[in-house]
């Protein structure tokens, strides 16, 4: 993954943000709009590609466009740096590769304290239980 030539592949868009702030907000188009086209992307291998449709699937859009919004700060720039940090973080965790589960055994000595304490508890109840009259 060559994230600088990935970040070069990022279209940006300046939006008015919505939401209240007044004329400010009425007149600067400070939310910023991040697209990113999977497919035709160069700074990706075919198999990160693979992996990362696999992951954030659900966050693309029919031409596999990944679309981040942005609109937190009232400058346009810090929106933008926004945006590219989540941006960074999505493929990051999108590629991160689950370590394989080893399965363990439960050792011996669990096992028999798990009895142990089973025993106990037994008695325990039993001991709380009317005497038997025969």
């Amino acid at each position: 993954m060559d994230i600088k030539a990935i970040i070069s592949e990022l279209k940006f868009k300046a939006i008015r943000s919505s939401g209240s702030g007044g004329q400010h907000v009425n007149k600067v188009s400070s939310k910023i709009e991040l697209t990113f086209d999977l497919d035709k992307s160069q700074g990706l291998s075919q198999e990160e590609k693979e992996r990362l449709h696999i992951k954030i699937g659900k966050r693309l859009t029919k031409n596999n466009i990944l679309i981040l919004q942005c609109d937190e700060s009232r400058s346009q720039v810090k929106n933008k740096e926004l945006a590219i940090k989540r941006f960074e973080r999505i493929l990051k965790d999108g590629l991160k590769v689950k370590k394989k589960r080893k399965p363990t055994k439960v050792s011996k000595s669990a096992i028999k304290r798990r009895l142990d304490d089973k025993g106990k508890h037994s008695a325990k109840k039993e001991g709380r239980k009317k005497p038997d009259v025969d």
